[in-house]
Formats: structure tokens, sequence, C-alpha cells
């Protein structure tokens, strides 16, 4: 997994770095196909402000998150973008134990199909 760091009006130290790394790391325990994760920290006034972008195969999940201590903004956007991606990772399985698949386009034969079908023609 990439995790890209940047900020806007703040500078970004090695603890904090390393803080968004540890925080946004832990999300791989619930969910290996992520990718690439972008995170921009801001400061606005006397808010802090985090934000993050995480691409997974077929989604893009977003979250935001503000407080008025950055490292407190940083567990609130570990929290809610863990929450998504169990949520995502919800959808995309099949509940039956095997992996749904995300394009189904697949044929089915009628002689497959067990049909009892009563057609009275009148």
């Amino acid at each position: 997994m990439k995790i890209d760091l940047s900020g806007h009006h703040v500078d970004i130290t090695d603890s904090l770095r390393a803080y968004v790394d540890e925080k946004v790391g832990r999300l791989e325990k619930h969910f290996d196909r992520v990718t690439d994760v972008h995170v921009v920290l801001s400061v606005e006034k006397q808010s802090q402000k985090a934000e993050a972008t995480i691409h997974v195969k077929g989604n893009k999940i977003f979250a935001h998150a503000e407080n008025a201590d950055m490292y407190t903004a940083i567990d609130s956007l570990a929290d809610k973008l863990d929450r998504q991606i169990i949520k995502h990772k919800e959808k995309i399985t099949n509940h039956r134990g095997k992996p749904a698949r995300i394009n189904n386009n697949e044929e089915v034969d009628a002689d497959d199909l067990d049909l009892d079908l009563d057609l009275d023609e009148n």
C-alpha cells in the first residue's frame, strides 16, 4: 500500500508522518486490496483538518475529519476509514462464503435452470 501525505499550511514532521503511517497502515488488516492512500493535512484558522482518499479495486473511499488537535483529527479519520473499508468489504462479499464478483455478465443456459412452470393455454 502506497501512502501519499501532503500538507496545506502545515509542515509535515517526521512524527506526523509516522503517526499517519501507523493509523492508516492498520486498514490493511481489514482489507488487503488497498492500492493507494492519499492523505491531506491542513490548518484553517483554529481547526485542524485531515482528509483521505483510498483507492480500492473498483471503488474510491473518501473521509474527512476536523478537530482542534491534529492527532485527534487523524484518529477520527482513521476510525471513519476503518468503518468504510469494512462496509465496502461486506458489500463485495457474497455472505455465502464465496467472494462476489464485481461484474456478473455470465450467461445462464436455460437447461441449467430448474423451473416448474405451469402455463395454462386457454
